[in-house]
This record gives structure tokens, C-alpha cells and sequence, in this order.
């Protein structure tokens, strides 16, 4: 049951009514029930393994607590063996076995597994991560294990974010389940239009852009080099939309109930550096490598000075990139922030943007933009030679784009073909829409503009930003409905 899907439009209103209906006491079991039968809609088996994740990790909480010295590493590292061990089998198993069996052939050794018919539990990296962030911090002393199985099951189960994020930490989540939540309008009126605004990035934009980018990714001999460069920028808005698209409906969903989860994307396409594009892009799981693998890296490799920073960097971005699949193009992607954040780095130049040199900052913003869009070639790619492929294609057929700008009525259907200007202006038109809303964000322009009291303004524009919103997805939306990307993560 994606957010995007019919179900889901009955799904969320039947359970956030239920959830003010049903006295205090029992609404974590109304929650707890209803993000099972969530988690079931895509793969009902596949509940057994949040189960296991679950058992463990809360026995785990409790004996690290309750021990001393060696015995809370050993307890910890249990839990660490634990998630790692599902995490492995299902999204990393076939891949090494793979790579082993090519070695092996290579080396003339008689190897040869047979690869298994898996299918990856949806949103399994991110659900283990969170299970994870608990066990930890109850080791670093940053929290107290939950004695309450059930609230313990719905931090780790709770539907809005269960399947992408956020990544949230106990110190944020755990303790509102323990919290009785009233009906406020204006954190209901502000959870449904962030929801709306979430719907719009992903049906009106994300969805949109898809059809464009899968064309040049599935077809890439069919076209120009032209169009698979736009094909690269747009999966860069695509993802974006995607995404972060996901993270408003679940933070809107979430918050409608009197739940706040965190920021998972902070306008990422202003940053003016690396570094700074990190702090803004996936903030969860960027936080989440950050604390538990660079920080420690990091401190063990002082010793080595700044060479001991960048080992720790590189480290935590090609985990990063092994995070998001098992494959090597996200190693050679994550790879490539690593190398960029590194130089950043020993160049001194990942600070943020500065409020006196605007234009050299849009300038390294555009920068910054160019080398996330073109990297994700790499990701998006189903193989390193496909897209190497792509990136030798972008080279193809400049003299028919040059010519095609003093004929722009066949222009779209010459770079994308098949395709319409009609639906081309749909997805400039949607970028441009939501590059001037994030700048307008971006400066607290929308912010003043909401909280001006005169004759009710700020309610009203809130109101026609959500009606057009909606009218533009009841417009513009495919009918075929695309599952979010980050599912499959």
C-alpha cells in the first residue's frame, strides 16, 4: 500500500479519525494493528523479519542497560550481527556471490553458487537502521531502554515512515507515543498541506519527469546527446521530487496525529558545496552515517591527521553508496561524494553559502548541482557498463540539437522521441514551479507570507496554495501510478 495508491485514500483518514475516537490508553494499539496491516499490503510474510528485528533488538536495549563493562559491547554487538545478518542475506547475499563466482573464474577455482530467487522486504535498510540507532544510543547512554514491548514495536513499525524514512532516533520518537495527543486545526490544517505539497512533487513532477528519464535509460541508442544529458538532469529532479516528495506525506501524515518527525531534506539543490548538499539531502541517513561511522572513524584515525579525516570520509561515503544497493554503480556513486568531499576538505571549501558573494554562490550551487545530477548516472544505471554507455551517448548527435534550435516545433519529439511538447512544457513547468517555491522558502519568503494576520491572509493563501495543488495533481497526475523509488532501498 503505497502512499500514491487507492488504498492508501481510505487507509489514512479511516485510521487518523479511529485514532482520536479510541480513548488514550489504546491508541498505540490502534496504530501498532494498523502499521502491520501497512507493512503486510506489499509482502504479508515479510512482517516476521520487523518481528524478529523487534524481539531482539528490545531484549538487547534491555540488557545493555541493565549491564556493565564488556557485557554491553558483547549485547550490542549482538544486535549489530543481528540486523546486519538480515540486511546481508536478503540485499547483499546474491552480490557477493556473484563477484565470488566471477573471481573464482577468473582464478580458474571450481565455484559456482547458484544465485537465490530473493525479493527484498520493502524499505529493509531503513527500518534496521532505525532498530539500530536504538541499541546505540542505549549504549552511549543517550537513552534509556523502553520497558513497553508494544510502544517499542510501533517506534520501529510506525507507518508513516516505516518503509523510507525518516531515519528517526528514540530520543525524537519514542517518548510521543507515551504522549496524548489532542486534535489541533492548525497542525491538522499543517500536516494535510504538507501531505498535499508531497503529492504534488511526487504525481505532478516526479512521476512526470519518469517517463522521460526511463526512455533514455532503457532506449539510450534511440537518442541524441542532447537528450540523454536532459535525461540525467531531470532523474536528478525526479529523485529529488521522489523522495523528499515521500518525506512531506509522511511527516504531514505523522503530524495530522500530533506526531513530528524530522527534516529529512532541506532544499539540497541550494547548497553551495558538498558537504553543505549532505547536510541538506537524505538528513536522516547522512545524520545517522555521520554519528555511528565517520565520527568514530574519524577519532580512532586522529593519529593520522587530516589523511585520517579523509579515510574516514571515504569510508563513510562508500558505505553510504553500499547502503543504498548492492551493486557496484552505488559504490563508484558514493565513491564519487567521498572523493569530492575529501578535496572539499583539504581545500578548505565546504563551508556554506555567504550572504555577501550571491553570484559566485548560485555559480557553486549549479556546480554542486551538475556534479549530484551526473553522478546519479552511476545510480540510476543497472550496470557500470550501461552507464558508461550512457555518459559515451551523451556525445552522439549535436549537429541535428543545434540545428533543432532554429526549428523548435520538432525540437521534443527529436530528443525525446515519441514524446510531446505538450508533456515536455508539463516538466519544465513543474521545476521551475518548485525551484521558485524552494527559493521563496529558502529566503522565508512563504514563511512571512503565511504568518501575516491581516484579514486572515496568511489562511487564505494557505488555502489557495493547497486548492491549486490539488487541482494541478487532479490535472496533471499520471493515471498510472509509480512506486517510489526509494522502495526498493
Amino acid at each position: 500500500m503505497g502512499f500514491n495508491s487507492i488504498d492508501f485514500a481510505f487507509f489514512f483518514p479511516l485510521v487518523t479519525a479511529t485514532y482520536f475516537l479510541v480513548p488514550w490508553r489504546f491508541r498505540w494499539m490502534l496504530l501498532l494493528a494498523a502499521s502491520c496491516w501497512f507493512y503486510m499490503s506489499f509482502i504479508p510474510v515479510y512482517i516476521a523479519i520487523l518481528l524478529f528485528i523487534i524481539v531482539i533488538d528490545y531484549v538487547v536495549g534491555l540488557l545493555i542497560e541493565q549491564s556493565e563493562g564488556n557485557r554491553r559491547r558483547y549485547f550490542l554487538l549482538m544486535s549489530i550481527v543481528a540486523n546486519a545478518s538480515i540486511l546481508f542475506f536478503f540485499k547483499y547475499e546474491n552480490f557477493f556471490s556473484t563477484n565470488l563466482s566471477a573471481l573464482a573464474e577468473f582464478l580458474h577455482w571450481n565455484y559456482s553458487p547458484e544465485a537465490l530467487l530473493i525479493i527484498l522486504p520493502i524499505g529493509l535498510s531503513f527500518h534496521t537502521f532505525q532498530s539500530l540507532s536504538y541499541t546505540i544510543e542505549i549504549y552511549r547512554g543517550r537513552q534509556k531502554a523502553e520497558r513497553h514491548f508494544g510502544i517499542f514495536a510501533l517506534y520501529v513499525l510506525f507507518y508513516p515512515q516505516l518503509v523510507a524514512g525518516p531515519i528517526e532516533r528514540p530520543q525524537n520518537l519514542l517518548h510521543q507515543f507515551h504522549e496524548e495527543h489532542r486534535v489541533n486545526i492548525h497542525r491538522f490544517g499543517s500536516g494535510l498541506g504538507l501531505m498535499i505539497f508531497g503529492f504534488f512533487k511526487k504525481l505532478v513532477i516526479a512521476d512526470n519527469l519518469a517517463v522521460f528519464v526511463d526512455q533514455a535509460y532503457q532506449t539510450p541508442s534511440d537518442m541524441v546527446g542532447a537528450g540523454v544529458i536532459f535525461a540525467a538532469i531531470f532523474f536528478a529532479f525526479q529523485i529529488y521530487c521522489d523522495f523528499s516528495g515521500y518525506s512531506d506525506i509522511a511527516r504531514g501524515a505523522a503530524r495530522v496525529m500530533g506526531f513530528s518527525l524530522m527534516e529529512n531534506f532541506r532544499r539540497p539543490f541550494f547548497s553551495s558545496s558538498i558537504g553543505e548538499f549532505w547536510n541538506r539531502w537524505h538528513i536522516s541517513l547522512s545524520g545517522w552515517i555521520r554519528d555511528y561511522i565517520f565520527m568514530p572513524l574519524a577519532v580512532s584515525w586522529r593519529g593520522l591527521g587530516r589523511m585520517g579525516v579523509v579515510l574516514a570520509l571515504m569510508t563513510a561515503f562508500l558505505f553510504s553508496g553500499f547502503w543504498h544497493g548492492a551493486n557496484w554503480t552505488f559504490i563508484i556513486w558514493g565513491s564519487l561524494f567521498g572523493i569530492g568531499l575529501s578535496i572539499e576538505f583539504l581545500l578548505g571549501r565546504a563551508a556554506p553559502m555567504s550572504a555577501k558573494s550571491g553570484m559566485f554562490n548560485a555559480w557553486r550551487a549549479v556546480g554542486v548541482f551538475v556534479l549530484f545530477a551526473f553522478s546519479l548516472v552511476f545510480f540510476r544505471a543497472p550496470s557500470v557498463g550501461a552507464a558508461l554507455d550512457i555518459f559515451a551517448r551523451m556525445t552522439v548527435g549535436w549537429d541535428v540539437f543545434f540545428s533543432l534550435l532554429l526549428s523548435p516545433a520538432t525540437f521534443v519529439s527529436t530528443v525525446f522521441p515519441g514524446k510531446t511538447a505538450a508533456e515536455f512544457i508539463v516538466i519544465i513547468l513543474g521545476i521551475v514551479s518548485l525551484l521558485v517555491v524552494e527559493y521563496m522558502q529558502e529566503r522565508e519568503v512563504v514563511s512571512r507570507l503565511f504568518a501575516i494576520e491581516r484579514l486572515h491572509f496568511g489562511y487564505v493563501l494557505r488555502f489557495v496554495a493547497a486548492a491549486s495543488a490539488v487541482l494541478l495533481i487532479v490535472l496533471l497526475a499520471r493515471l498510472e501510478s509509480q512506486q517510489f523509488i526509494y522502495f526498493q532501498f
